[in-house]
């Protein structure tokens, strides 16, 4: 049972590979595929068990939250957001709580829900999904003006901590376990011990990061990944709100300087889009078609409600007092807020928790958020060009941590040798292109920044400063030259073979290749290779 399941496994997340491709080339968001296939494998006999069990979900999607809400802080750079981040904050609280109560009363008034039932399906989907949202920008390379990216970021990625908080408010007057004295003070635990407790964790390990010394390469990972879940589980313990914690914790250390930073930032990266991938599969799996074709009907009645009203409103609204937000921006802010995985997480854990349900919030959540994704999320670079929001020499990747302003320079090294050309010139007659620097001269052990009336002699080490180059087309292999090979001794102009030899491996030697450069056997040859050549 054990291998078929580690099978099935493997089949799943090399699907979802697949699909996460084919959906970014026709446009459709990769996490609308990952229900599509959670889906096929509960409804046609290939899933082994019928899996039905909500108690299970709740806390595996639980668990794959953290990480989310960690990674909405830890990927978010302070700097490209901290001019918006009143803005931001008053969106992720303010606007949480006026979606969730316009939504009740939607439900309410015109559903004919119950008022506990009306306003717990507003707290459930009152947040948005910061990584639908930006895995959509960053895969167009949306650049867009006014730091509504930076708003944006900041807004999905801490609101879920409100939305989480209004949810367990309503579970706990519809289990009879609430007093005005007790949702009091589980308000303030939730604020008080989870932002406390938050910023002294983050404190703390930021601390201890920079004393450890990692003897091996990925424990830095794995301590941070550690971090995350005590940043969680230790504010929960005493009734503070995890999620908050675990996002602040996450920006406070995505913001502090240490080595390998970025690496760090795309591991979580990585790992965030598996809890996506999960959180969305299992929703998949808990799906059937009887009762989705019973939850549609009321499921497009809040969507289209909540895409008019409720979080247009309460956008304009807190947005328009600021008078440096245009009216076509405000209308793109608020077209982006999709549902996502916190809102399947709350929904699940309503399932769980609440009483006798009248009305199926589970598959009604489902449904509005495959909506949310498959129209919004589809429509989101459409609907920037049609608003004119797009900034086209802006660079979206500026509000994440892994952007760095050199990360497309790089430097190279050119020595001077006595028939070079560049030998006996003075730098201001090498006619350089326009992107290229000489940016420092090594001789005879010195460091010379140079000028334009700086001669170069032979012996020099040039250091040039240009622009990178990186293409998923071009790949590096290593190939070895075999004693008795036909390239032995002879320059590799005679046998060029299949790509370009780029570098000549020669014991401790790197020989930069010319075509008279002569072969001798054990040389390790570095090939450009293209994969069209």
């Amino acid at each position: 049972m054990i291998n078929l399941l580690l099978i099935l496994i493997a089949v799943v997340i090399l699907a979802s590979i697949f699909l996460n491709n084919v959906s970014s080339r026709i446009g459709i968001p990769a996490l609308l595929a990952f229900i599509l296939l959670g889906i096929f494998f509960a409804n046609t006999g290939l899933w082994p068990i019928d899996f039905d069990d909500y108690a299970a979900a709740k806390e595996t999607c639980s668990i794959a939250l953290i990480f989310i809400m960690f990674y909405g802080g830890f990927g978010t750079r302070w700097q490209a957001v901290k001019p918006v981040v009143v803005e931001a904050g008053l969106l992720a609280t303010l606007g949480v709580v006026a979606t969730a109560g316009l939504v009740g009363l939607f439900c309410h008034f015109v559903l004919h829900w119950g008022w506990l039932e009306s306003f717990l399906i507003g707290s459930v989907m009152s947040s948005t999904d910061a990584a639908s949202v930006f895995s959509i920008l960053r895969g167009k390379k949306l650049g867009l003006k006014n730091n509504t990216a930076p708003m944006l970021e900041v807004e999905s990625g801490s609101n879920d901590p409100a939305a989480y908080m209004l949810t367990t408010v309503i579970l706990s007057i519809m289990n009879g376990s609430a007093s005005g004295l007790s949702i009091a003070w589980g308000v303030f635990a939730q604020l008080a011990f989870g932002a406390g407790l938050g910023v002294l964790i983050a404190k703390l390990a930021s601390l201890a990061f920079k004393r450890i010394n990692f003897k091996t390469d990925g424990f830095d990972s794995l301590y941070i990944l550690a971090v995350a879940l005590a940043s969680y589980a230790l504010p929960t313990l005493i009734g503070g709100n995890g999620y908050l914690s675990a996002y602040l914790v996450g920006i406070i250390l995505g913001n502090e300087d240490f080595k390998n930073k970025k690496s760090l930032v795309n591991f979580f990266d990585g790992l965030t889009g598996l809890m996506q991938m999960v959180i969305f599969f299992l929703l998949g799996l808990l799906a059937h078609p009887a009762g989705l074709y019973k939850a549609i009907l009321p499921a497009l009645c809040i969507f289209g409600f909540m895409l008019l009203v409720a979080r247009t409103l309460p956008v304009f609204a807190i947005l328009s007092p600021f008078r440096k937000y245009p009216v076509r921006q405000q209308a793109f802010i608020s077209f982006v807020g999709l549902r996502g995985a916190a809102s399947i997480v709350f929904a699940i854990m309503a399932t769980v928790e609440a009483p006798a349900l009248e009305n199926d919030i589970f598959n009604i959540v489902f449904c509005v958020v495959l909506l949310s994704i498959a129209f919004q999320g589809s429509l989101i670079p459409f609907s920037a060009k049609r608003l004119d929001i797009v900034d086209p020499n802006a660079d979206v990747m500026k509000t994440f941590n892994d952007y760095t302003d050199m990360a497309d320079m790089n430097f190279g090294r050119i020595s001077i040798t006595p028939d070079s050309s560049w030998a006996g010139k003075c730098l201001k007659d090498l006619n350089l292109p326009r992107n290229v620097l000489i940016a420092l001269i090594l001789r005879d052990g010195q460091r010379i920044q140079p000028k334009g009336d700086f001669e170069l002699l032979p012996g020099d080490d040039v250091i040039t400063l240009t622009h990178g180059f990186k293409d998923n087309a071009a790949s590096l292999y290593e190939k070895t030259v075999k004693v008795g090979s036909r390239r032995v001794g002879r320059p590799i102009s005679e046998h060029p073979g299949k790509g370009l030899v780029v570098l000549v491996r020669r014991g401790e030697e790197n020989i930069i290749p010319s075509g008279d450069t002569i072969l001798h056997a054990g040389d390790r040859l570095v090939i450009l290779y293209l994969q069209d050549s």
